[in-house]
Parts: structure tokens; C-alpha cells; sequence
């Protein structure tokens, strides 16, 4: 609607996993780089999390693009299965045809698969979003099909991508041998404020006529916009897309702070509260939990996150 008012040839906020919209963020880019890797050095198990909306499934659809036609991939987005269902819907995505029977036939049937696969030399990724909704029991499935390996290589490379509750469920004790299979773990944190800038301008260019929209947004706009979204990217794209559809209709070339401050205003989006994010942190009183390095460090790397030694000594931590 807005596209030949702002010369633009398409939508640059829009929420489809478009890889070319990919914006390589320090976070990002290295969760596409941690895949790239557990996938071609046969790692087994890869864990990917972040919030509703920080990006993982562009992230999952860039990677599709680099990984090579030797590979065959099952993408799995309905998760409120059972373990038979799970090996059906893997043996359907990959195009198996396979006898219906016990779920020791099927597996049996999807063991010959990958075996035939890896004497083509081609190798098979298994990817399953949201996650989080798979109880530990199919869980726990998962992890004996990553039985299925050779002397050298495991058969089959499983990406598990969800949000934060997937984390939590890997650590449930009857979870143990799963968690300590997982080769990479990587979580998505939100963008910072001057990546949130350049994720902005790079859609912009992405999608514009010229190549050159660093006018349309004004800095004090781009302010609200990061307050609103706090740094995810799916919010970021809502803030963005629908005050370019005002500017449109109220015939204004520029963004600016009074026109972002009106569309955050009317959406039905509820802003984070302050407690939510506060307990994102290990101890909401302590004066060092905003500057600590090494949690920070940690958490980004999908890592325990340890207090630092400020922290530490605060009689307030546990």
C-alpha cells in the first residue's frame, strides 16, 4: 500500500522469514555460525532459544539456503505430538514410504533411511521448532534416535529451536542424558539499541528502489521504537511497518518521534513491564546486575550463568 509512496519495490517489515531480510547481529550471526557448524561436523544435538519473536526461524531459513545439496532436511512445526506421531511426521516430511506398524517398526524403517542416505553421502537434518511444547517424554525419543549412528558418525543431526521454556524443560533431571548430549546451545537475546538501528536500515535497503532510506526514520522515532520493542525484532517490524502505513496516510515522507509515539500508543500490544525484564537478571536488587560482564557473556553463549565475582559478595544472592 505504502511501497511506491516511500520507493520502495516491497515490504521491509514484514514478519515472513525472508532469508534476504536476515540481519547479521553479533547474535544472530552467531547462531547461524554454531548450526553451520554442529551440522557439518556431525555434532548430533543443536538447541536453539530466544523469545517469541528475537528471529530464530529466519535464522533456521537462512541456514536451508547454506546448507548444500547433499543434504535432506525434515522440518517439523507441529509439536503437540506423541513419539509415534513425531516418527511419522519425519518420515512423511523426508518423503519415506513406510508401513504403518509399533513405534519400533518405524524407527526401524527410518534407520534404514538414514543408512541408505549415508552410503549416497548425503546427509539427513532433522529440524523441529517450538519445542518447547514437546513433552519430556518425546524428549527424551529424541535423544535414542540420536542413538542411531555408525562407528564414526551419527545419522542423523537434530536442531531443537524454541523459547525460553525449552531451556528450563532440558534441565528436569529425567532430562539429564538429553542436556548432556546437546553439542551447541545458543539463546537469542534481544538486539541492543544500536543493532536494532542498523537491523532497521538494512531492511530498508533490502527492500528500497535506490538503496538509500537512512532519511526516512528520524533518530528520536527509532528511540520510541526501540522502548516499545525492547530489541525484538518481530516487534521492531510491527513499530516500523505500521508507522510507515501512517506516514502514507497522513502523506509524511519522514518518521518521525510525534508519528512513532502515536502508532506504539494505539497498539494492542502490551509494552514489557520493567519487573519482566528485571527478572531476566540474577538478583534484581544487587547494584552490579546491569554491568556484569561475565553473566552476560555466559547467557549469550547458552552457558550457566554464574554471578561475577561483584555479585557474588552481595549478601542478597543465593
Amino acid at each position: 500500500m505504502y511501497e511506491q509512496f516511500y520507493h520502495l519495490k516491497e515490504k521491509p517489515f514484514n514478519n515472513n522469514p525472508d532469508p534476504k531480510f536476515f540481519y547479521p547481529s553479533p547474535k544472530h550471526q552467531e547462531a547461524l555460525d554454531r548450526l553451520l557448524y554442529a551440522i557439518n561436523e556431525h555434532k548430533g544435538f543443536v538447541v536453539i532459544t530466544g523469545e517469541i519473536g528475537s528471529g530464530k526461524t529466519t535464522v533456521c531459513r537462512t541456514l536451508l539456503g547454506k546448507l548444500g545439496d547433499k543434504k535432506e532436511i525434515a522440518m517439523i512445526t507441529n509439536t503437540h505430538l506423541n513419539a509415534k506421531e513425531l516418527l511419522m511426521s519425519i518420515l512423511e516430511d523426508l518423503s519415506v514410504p513406510y508401513k504403518p506398524g509399533t513405534k519400533i517398526k518405524l524407527l526401524s524403517q527410518l534407520n534404514d533411511y538414514l543408512i541408505s542416505k549415508m552410503e549416497a553421502g548425503e546427509d539427513v537434518i532433522l529440524i523441529i521448532d517450538e519445542a518447547q511444547n514437546l513433552t519430556p517424554s518425546v524428549l527424551e525419543e529424541l535423544r535414542m534416535l540420536s542413538n542411531l549412528e555408525t562407528d564414526t558418525d551419527k545419522l542423523i543431526q537434530i536442531v531443537l529451536m524454541g523459547q525460553p521454556q525449552l531451556r528450563e524443560k532440558l534441565k528436569l533431571k529425567e532430562l539429564e542424558q538429553l542436556k548432556q548430549r546437546v553439542a551447541v546451545h545458543y539463546h537469542l537475546y534481544p538486539l541492543t539499541k544500536e543493532e536494532m538501528m542498523g537491523y532497521v536500515d538494512h531492511r530498508l535497503k533490502t527492500a528500497s528502489c535506490n538503496g538509500s532510506m537512512g532519511h526516512l526514520f528520524t533518530p528520536e522515532a527509532l528511540e520510541i521504537a526501540y522502548q516499545f520493542s525492547k530489541g525484538i525484532p518481530r516487534l521492531v517490524n510491527y513499530a516500523c511497518d505500521n508507522a510507515l502505513l501512517s506516514g502514507f496516510v497522513y502523506e509524511k515522507k519522514t518518521i518521525d518521534k510525534v508519528l512513532m509515539t502515536e502508532v506504539v500508543n494505539e497498539s494492542h500490544l502490551k509494552l514489557k513491564e520493567e519487573e519482566e525484564v528485571l527478572q531476566t537478571f540474577c538478583c534484581v536488587h544487587c547494584q552490579h546486575h546491569n554491568g556484569c560482564v561475565t553473566k552476560w557473556t555466559r547467557g549469550q553463549k547458552g552457558e550457566e550463568q554464574i554471578c561475577c565475582e561483584a555479585c557474588a559478595k552481595y549478601d542478597a544472592c543465593h
